[in-house]
């Protein structure tokens, strides 16, 4: 499927040709470098390698840079993108003129971290009373049983930790491809603060 490394930075409005108001997400998508490829004959699946920021030269580590090519710089974010459709090479820089003509998209992404939290927060528990003499406002309450076996089943819903973790927002619809500033306007919600690093890829359940 295609897809490129890109960076949220941040919601607006968008309104169509009717007046029609939609949230949206624009994304900017530098360029994204080809750092190598991987072939079903020699790996056992097809795949490209995408790099994005260079990195300076004095936190450059030879091992890590021994894994690109001659005349690419090294890159602080290297991602692989499996069953990649377009013909690219290596050292080809690709831009989000690659999603012209695509009309949904995926969007994989590092969701915002809430640290610890209680069962209400975290589960929607809806807690008890808040009413004088009450002792039990935001409590899980029992999480095993009274009588055999004596033990907490697993996948019980407690406090942890919440957020922080990966997340795919799948059939967002692409509202805009500005390819002369690199952006791309997707419609809708997209995990993650502000500037935090996204995959853009081509709707899996839905054709272009």
């Amino acid at each position: 499927m295609l897809a490129l490394i890109g960076k949220k930075i941040g919601m607006t409005q968008v309104f169509d040709e009717t007046g029609r108001l939609s949230p949206a997400t624009v994304i900017a998508v530098e360029a994204n470098t080809v750092i190598g490829r991987k072939t079903e004959e020699k790996d056992g699946y097809n795949a490209v390698i995408l790099g994005v920021q260079d990195m300076k030269k004095v936190r450059v580590t030879k091992p890590f840079a021994g894994q690109f090519p001659e005349g690419v710089a090294p890159k602080k974010v290297v991602r692989e993108m499996r069953d990649f459709p377009a013909q690219v090479e290596v050292g080809q820089a690709l831009g989000v003129d690659l999603f012209n003509g695509t009309r949904f998209v995926d969007v994989v992404a590092t969701s915002k971290g809430k640290g610890f939290q209680g069962v209400v927060k975290r589960w929607g528990f809806g807690g008890g009373r808040n009413t004088h003499g009450s002792k039990f406002h935001r409590e899980p309450g029992s999480t095993g049983q009274s009588t055999y076996p004596h033990k907490s089943f697993k996948n019980v819903k407690l406090p942890g930790h919440m957020g922080h973790e990966r997340v795919t927002v799948q059939n967002l619809k692409v509202l805009r491809v500005d390819a002369e500033n690199g952006f791309i306007v997707i419609r809708g919600a997209v995990p993650g603060p502000r500037n935090a690093l996204v995959v853009v890829r081509s709707a899996v359940k839905k054709a272009k």
